[in-house]
C-alpha cells in the first residue's frame, strides 16, 4: 500500500468522491471482505460487491488475500493507498492555473500555485514510482507569530533578499547537467489550532 496517491483521471476522481465508495476506501485501510464491509457500512453484500468491483476496476483497491470456507472462496480487498489527493489535472481546462492570475499577492494566486504543485509533483511522483526511483523534494513548514505588521513586512524583505542571494549563488543556467527545480515560498494566516509557532522549521527531503 502506498502512503499517498494522486488521482488525476476525472473518472477515478468522481468515483473516489462518491460518498459510499469513499467510505469503503476508508474502511479498506486494512484488508476486509465484502461480508465484513457490509456489516460496517449498512449495505447488503451484493451492493458492497458492486462498489468494490468499480473501485478495483479503477485501481483504487486490489486483492490482499483469499480465504477458503468449505467450497467458497472469499477475497479480502485493500486500498491501494492510505490516502488520496485529487489533482487539479482531473478538472482539465477549468483547473486553477497561476498563469491566468497576475495578482501575486492574492489568495487565489496562492491557491493556484498550490494546485500546480499537486499537479506537477503528482505527475513526477508517478513517473518516479514507475522507474522505482525516489523523487528529490524539499518541504519546510513552520508557524511564525509576528509581533506587528512592521515585523511581518521586515521578515518578508529579509526572506526575499536571502532567497534572491541563494538563487543567484546556486543557479547554473546553461550548465548541461543542471536540472531545474521549482521553488515556491508562501505565507498566510495560520488557521485556529495550528499552534502559535516557535520559529522553528520542520523540513523533509526525499
Amino acid at each position: 500500500m502506498l502512503d499517498l496517491d494522486v488521482i488525476d483521471a476525472p473518472a477515478v476522481a468522481a468515483l473516489a468522491l462518491e460518498p459510499i465508495k469513499a467510505r469503503l476506501l476508508a474502511e479498506l485501510a486494512a484488508p476486509a471482505s465484502a461480508a465484513a464491509l457490509a456489516g460496517r457500512v449498512g449495505l447488503t453484500r451484493q451492493k458492497v460487491n458492486y462498489h468494490l468491483r468499480a473501485l478495483e476496476e479503477h485501481k483504487l483497491i486490489e486483492p490482499a488475500e483469499e480465504r477458503r470456507w468449505g467450497g467458497l472462496t472469499e477475497r479480502l480487498m485493500v486500498a491501494t493507498a492510505a490516502s488520496y489527493v485529487v489533482s487539479p489535472a482531473a478538472l482539465g481546462p477549468i483547473a486553477a492555473d497561476p498563469e491566468r492570475n497576475n495578482d501575486r499577492l492574492s489568495a487565489s494566486y496562492l491557491i493556484a500555485l498550490a494546485a500546480r504543485v499537486v499537479r506537477e509533483v503528482g505527475s513526477l511522483l508517478r513517473s518516479a514510482r514507475q522507474q522505482e526511483k525516489r523523487l528529490a523534494t524539499l518541504s519546510i513548514d513552520t508557524v511564525i507569530s509576528f509581533r506587528s505588521p512592521a515585523d511581518r513586512a521586515a521578515f518578508s524583505a529579509d526572506l526575499t533578499q536571502a532567497v534572491t542571494a541563494l538563487a543567484a549563488r546556486y543557479h547554473a543556467e546553461g550548465t548541461p547537467e543542471a536540472r531545474p527545480h521549482r521553488l515556491i515560498i508562501a505565507s498566510y494566516p495560520a488557521p485556529n489550532g495550528a499552534g502559535s509557532g516557535d520559529g522553528r522549521s520542520e523540513g523533509t527531503n526525499s
